[in-house]
């Protein structure tokens, strides 16, 4: 009985502190983002030249994608999720990242095996982000709208659909669900994917398994992401950076807790010894305080 009891305390703890240092590191994560991007200006203005060089060019590399590489790519992984739900993590092949995630904390929270908890609670965050950040945030300021299928067809564009890889600025409001119209730039499911891989790359220090399955769901059912090809390379560089920033964050504020617990000792304390005199009609002597 007590063995059990010591078994669930120690499970209870893990669990707990994984979930602590997972939301005591989350200012970290932003500055460790915006640290990525500003420690190397020079780095960043060229991603910037190279993000506008592929717009350039997108009506040419998104075509070839519509007309060459879609119609051989096309396959469909058998439907995991729940048709009925409104909640996108059950919806498409998203459940082919949420559920393994699911399933690595949960197992790992039956193991109590720590590594496995901060995992997944990591992959948690990097999908967290990705919405906040690119389909929140980036949609918003970056309202660009999405390419007509087949491109390069001879049918005019039908609105909210473009032929213009320039045609940004149709401003909206920042939409929860997947709408169409000015949502093009980036693209959520690139940038979540890539997030996710990237923290079970540095987190496992493997780069085929996580990209490899990744690339699989997200292949799947192609046509139905709707993305000029600059769209889905700035996701993958977007959520690149989220989850390596989410990563660095993590091992930080983890070394940071093991230094606050080793030096952390509640069988001893400091204490601050005084003498002080005291001389009264009754009273020659000295006070002893201690203060701890």
């Amino acid at each position: 009985m007590d063995s059990l009891s010591t078994l669930k305390e120690s499970r209870f703890k893990v669990a707990s502190s994984v979930i602590k240092n997972g939301i005591l590191s989350i200012p970290s994560d932003f500055s460790q983002m915006g640290h990525t991007v500003s420690s190397d200006w020079k780095r960043t203005a060229m991603y910037a030249g190279g993000i506008v060089g592929l717009i350039a060019v997108d009506k040419i590399t998104t075509g070839f994608l519509h007309d060459k590489i879609e119609p051989n790519v096309d396959y469909h992984l058998p439907t995991i999720g729940i048709k009925e739900s409104s909640n996108p993590i059950f919806q498409g092949n998203d459940p082919y990242i949420t559920y393994p995630i699911m399933g690595l904390y949960a197992g790992s929270l039956i193991l109590n095996n720590k590594k496995g908890q901060e995992v997944a609670v990591n992959a948690v965050k990097s999908l967290t982000y990705s919405f906040v950040i690119s389909h929140l945030i980036l949609k918003t300021l970056i309202p660009r709208q999405r390419p007509q299928r087949p491109l390069n067809g001879d049918e005019p564009a039908v609105a909210p659909w473009t032929k213009n890889q320039w045609d940004f600025g149709n401003f909206h409001r920042p939409y929860l669900s997947a709408v169409t119209d000015g949502t093009s730039f980036p693209s959520f499911h690139s940038t979540a994917f890539f997030a996710v891989a990237k923290v079970f790359q540095m987190e496992y220090h493997n780069y085929w398994i996580p990209y490899t399955f990744v690339s699989v769901a997200f292949l799947s059912d192609i046509k139905g992401h709707n993305h000029w090809i600059s769209d889905l390379l700035v996701g993958g560089l977007v959520g690149t950076i989220i989850g390596k920033s989410i990563v660095i964050s993590s091992r930080k504020q983890i070394e940071k807790s093991k230094n606050s617990a080793l030096n952390y000792n509640p069988k001893k304390f400091r204490m601050t010894k005084q003498l002080v005199p005291q001389v009264s009609s009754n009273l020659i002597g000295f006070h002893f305080i201690g203060s701890f």
